[in-house]
């Protein structure tokens, strides 16, 4: 059972950062490739990232956070993270977790694993 509860947000300035947090639960999460996705308000949600699940490999889905978001993963705690620094105010979105596929720990971003998802966390970007 996918339970996945994600942390991590709040209110910051343009170019301050963000560590949000994935904790997973109900599953072996060290198995799985987690990714993390947002959405915007009037938006679909978008995928933004993904990590295998031996952490070795990460993928990032926009040009836009290429260098700014970094993700990673703590298996013993069956946790992961997703880095966010010099936010801009197009970040500004509830963001969420969840397990996706992977092939040859390389994870696979469009393909959930799951339709679990976690509560949200909201990021605004703001001065």
């Amino acid at each position: 059972q996918f339970q996945f509860a994600d942390s991590g947000g709040g209110l910051v300035q343009p170019g301050g950062s963000l560590k949000l947090s994935c904790a997973a639960s109900g599953f072996s999460a060290d198995k799985y490739a987690i990714g993390w996705f947002r959405q915007a308000p009037g938006k679909e949600r978008e995928g933004v990232s993904c990590i295998s699940s031996s952490g070795r490999n990460t993928w990032y889905a926009a040009d836009s956070v290429k260098g700014r978001f970094t993700m990673s993963r703590d298996n013993a705690k069956n946790t992961a993270f997703l880095h966010m620094n010099n936010l801009k105010p197009e970040d500004s979105a509830v963001y969420f977790c969840t397990a996706v596929r992977q092939l040859n720990d390389q994870c696979a971003l469009r393909e959930l694993r799951t339709d679990t998802w976690g509560q949200g966390t909201q990021v605004t970007v703001s001065s």
